[in-house]
């Protein structure tokens, strides 16, 4: 991997997304949870946006692409690649709607075994899920903030000592992006299912 590169946050328009609560493999039409977009300028939060998605479900990276219409960013840091449970957002797709780099952040070591046993022991199109969730490569680890645990992610659009600089830049309060940090406040706060 390349070395970090410094990154300057004050400098930066980031897009933190992130899910809601939600009670897992309850494929019914009122099973929900919300999805938020933060938009932050340096440390300052700029916009908030909420869709709906479904526990499960496959509509995530279309609820995303409809919130980012329009919007400029330096990166979208993905608060994980299944968002209400194996909701996989496509983070190819998203580069191409945004042209910004997309970075998918996790606090735990992604577990690609358990992963697949999941997705073929619960869904029928477990492949084209986990097509997406492949094509993502290699999972680097960073220390983001000391004293803390490492951070675990993957880049789509940029080079994975950037994605090391904005995750550590970005990590204001904790080891976790601030954009992502705040979007998981939101969501589940509005959620309607507190887990």
């Amino acid at each position: 991997m390349s070395p970090p590169q410094n990154v300057d946050l004050g400098k930066l328009c980031l897009l933190g997304v992130e899910d809601g609560s939600f009670k897992a493999f309850q494929r019914r039409p009122e099973s929900l949870t919300y999805l938020c977009c933060v938009q932050m300028e340096g440390r300052e939060i700029g916009e908030v946006q909420l869709a709906p998605i479904e526990v499960d479900g496959m509509d995530a990276t279309d609820k995303l692409l409809a919130m980012v219409d329009g919007k400029t960013a330096d990166a979208v840091i993905l608060g994980g690649i299944t968002f209400a449970g194996f909701n996989v957002i496509d983070p190819h797709r998203v580069l191409q709607k945004t042209g910004a780099p997309v970075i998918v952040y996790s606090g735990r070591e992604p577990d690609s075994g358990a992963m697949i046993l999941a997705l073929r022991k619960h869904f029928s199109d477990w492949e084209r899920r986990w097509g997406i969730i492949e094509g993502l490569g290699r999972i680097y680890e960073a220390v983001t903030m000391p004293g803390e645990p490492p951070v675990y992610f993957e880049v789509v659009g940029c080079s994975a000592g950037w994605a090391e600089g904005v995750l550590r830049s970005s990590a204001l309060v904790c080891r976790i992006p601030e954009p992502v940090r705040v979007a998981g406040i939101i969501a589940r706060g509005v959620s309607p299912v507190t887990c």
